[in-house]
């Protein structure tokens, strides 16, 4: 489902009779509206969330073992890894809202969004050891770079699930917030995000993901160029003029 509000798109996964496990048709649908979140200029947000009681419990295996249907292979290669490309790739914030329970892939295409916040009685579980398969989406690349390579292996063997408090604790995610709550707040800070300067956080996860293989000094000249960039923004402008004035900024994502 899509529903815009103002300069925040909010996509959620809807096959909750099945707990929003993936099969190809929301996987490809799920690409296409990424796809058109990143050309339109007036979405300045992304707001991923689950309907019913979960979050995304991953594959649906009864996809995954049909004889007439993909091969592992080809639902990795074409469902899931162009998802995490495009989360990762997008000029704009992807907010993961981990509404219940995140496992495997569900639970790793979460961790590839720029910030991740969870209800309290959410989960999140590397479900893959249980039948006999690896971490993917990406899994293998952001855990471990959240939590460290002791934890997130232990996580990935293991397949012990975590807690929205644990994985917070953890670093896993930003925060969780009471069952009461959580839509609410985690929309607003959706919404918060929409109206903030678009160009410097889109600039701003550039420049985190070139950090994961730059050393120092390429990383400073990321920088370098980046601030260079923001600066001839209109919102920079908006942001100085706001400050010297001591109002509230107007930022318009250019």
């Amino acid at each position: 489902m899509v529903h815009k509000e103002n300069n925040l798109v909010c996509l959620t996964l809807n096959r909750p009779e099945k707990f929003n496990s993936f099969n190809r048709e929301m996987a490809i649908t799920l690409q296409q509206e990424l796809d058109k979140c990143m050309r339109d200029e007036s979405v300045r947000a992304i707001y991923l969330t689950g309907s019913g009681k979960a979050f995304c419990a991953g594959q649906d295996l009864a996809e995954a073992v049909d004889p007439n249907g993909p091969e592992l292979r080809s639902i990795v290669h074409g469902h899931y890894n162009p998802i995490i490309e495009r989360i990762r790739t997008i000029e704009k914030p992807v907010i993961a809202a981990v509404n219940g329970v995140a496992a495997g892939a569900g639970a790793n295409i979460a961790l590839a969004c720029d910030i991740v916040v969870a209800s309290e009685s959410a989960s999140f579980i590397q479900a893959f050891s249980k039948i006999g398969l690896i971490p993917d989406s990406g899994g293998t690349f952001f855990l471990p770079r959240l939590i460290g390579m002791q934890k997130a292996t232990a996580l990935m063997m293991t397949g012990d699930k975590v807690s929205a408090a644990e994985a917070e604790r953890l670093g896993m995610i930003y925060k969780f917030f009471a069952d009461d709550v959580f839509e609410a707040e985690s929309r607003k800070l959706a919404a918060n995000l929409a109206a903030m300067p678009t160009k410097a956080l889109g600039y701003t996860k550039l420049a985190l993901n070139q950090s994961m293989r730059n050393n120092l000094t390429q990383q400073l000249a990321v920088e370098e160029e980046f601030q260079d960039a923001c600066g001839k923004t209109d919102d920079f402008t908006e942001g100085i003029a706001s400050f010297l004035e001591k109002r509230a900024p107007r930022f318009i994502g250019k």
